[in-house]
C-alpha cells in the first residue's frame, strides 16, 4: 500500500484494487462522499474484526453501494435513501444487504457524526424453512463404506463428524491443536468462541457413545500416507480454503450416493 494518509484518494484506490474491489472511473470523488467512505470503512478496524468469510461477502455489497450511491454525500444520507436502495430486493437478499447497511451505518455514525441511517429499518419477513436435514445413520454408514479409511475423504469426514466443527474451522485443525493435556483446542472463526474437545484423554460420561467415532478418527489419522500440518488437505498436501473444501466434500458425498448433504448437514448429525 502507498505510504499515504488513509483518506487520500490514491491510498483508497490502491486499497480497493488490492482487496478485489473496483476502482471507480472517476478518479476524484467529492470529499465526504460515500465513494470515499466505503473504502475507509473497508480499511477500518471495525471491518477487519469480521471473519474472513463475512468480509468477503460484505465487500461485494459494499462495492455495490459505492458504485450505485458513491456520488452522494454522507452528511445527506437518510433512512429513506437506505430504504430506497433496499427496495430493489426482497426476502433474504434484502436482509443480507440490511446487515451490511447496519454495520456501515453504525460506523458512519461514529466516524462522520451523523445519525445512523439504518438503525430503525426492519428486516423483511421470510417464510420459515424446514432447515437443513442432518445426515442419517444410513448416510454415515454409506460414506464410511464407500471411502476407505486411508483416503483424504474419509479423514475429512471423521474430523468433521467427531469434532462437530464448521468446515471453516475443520480445515485448520491439526496435531498442533492438541495440547499437552490431550485437549483438541481451537477458536471458532465465525464466532471467536473457544472450543476444547477431549482427544488424547478420556471422554466425559455424556459423550461415552462417541468413543467409537473418536477411534475412527484416530484410525484415519494413523492410516494417512503422508502427514501435514493440517489434517484436511489437497492432494498436494496444502490446506484447503473453506469454500473449496465445502464444495469438495459435498461432491465426495454425492460420489458415495448421498444426495443433498454437505459438511454442514453432517455437523448437525451431532
Amino acid at each position: 500500500m502507498p505510504d499515504l494518509p488513509p483518506d487520500d484518494q490514491r491510498f483508497l484506490d490502491a486499497y480497493m484494487a488490492a482487496s478485489g474491489g473496483e476502482v471507480p472511473s472517476n478518479p476524484r470523488p467529492r470529499q465526504g462522499s460515500l465513494a470515499l467512505a466505503v473504502p475507509r470503512y473497508l480499511a477500518s478496524d471495525s471491518f477487519a474484526a469480521l471473519s474472513d468469510g463475512t468480509r468477503a461477502s460484505r465487500r461485494r455489497i459494499l462495492d455495490e453501494i459505492r458504485q450505485n450511491h458513491g456520488k452522494g454525500l454522507v452528511r445527506d444520507l437518510r433512512t429513506k435513501h437506505v430504504e430506497a436502495a433496499l427496495g430493489k430486493f426482497s426476502g433474504h437478499a434484502r436482509n443480507n444487504r440490511l446487515k451490511v447497511w447496519r454495520a456501515f451505518g453504525k460506523w458512519l455514525e461514529e466516524i462522520y457524526k451523523i445519525e445512523d441511517p439504518a438503525q430503525n429499518i426492519k428486516k423483511s419477513p421470510v417464510p420459515k424453512s424446514r432447515g437443513r436435514v442432518p445426515w442419517s445413520k444410513e448416510d454415515i454408514a454409506a460414506f464410511r463404506a464407500f471411502w476407505p479409511i486411508e483416503t483424504p475423504e474419509r479423514l475429512a469426514f471423521e474430523v468433521i463428524y467427531f469434532t462437530g466443527a464448521r468446515i471453516s474451522d475443520a480445515i485448520r485443525l491439526g496435531q498442533g491443536n492438541v495440547d499437552q493435556d490431550g485437549w483438541l483446542v481451537f477458536s471458532q472463526q465465525k464466532t471467536g468462541g473457544e472450543v476444547a474437545i477431549p482427544f488424547n484423554r478420556p471422554l466425559p460420561k455424556f459423550a461415552s457413545g462417541m468413543q467409537s467415532d473418536l477411534q475412527c478418527l484416530r484410525t484415519a489419522l494413523d492410516a494417512r500416507p503422508d502427514k501435514h500440518i493440517t489434517w484436511i488437505t489437497t492432494a498436494f498436501g496444502t490446506s484447503r480454503s473453506a469454500k473449496s473444501a465445502g464444495q469438495w466434500f459435498a461432491a465426495k458425498a454425492r460420489a458415495a450416493g448421498i444426495q443433498g448433504r454437505s459438511a454442514h448437514h453432517q455437523r448437525l448429525s451431532r
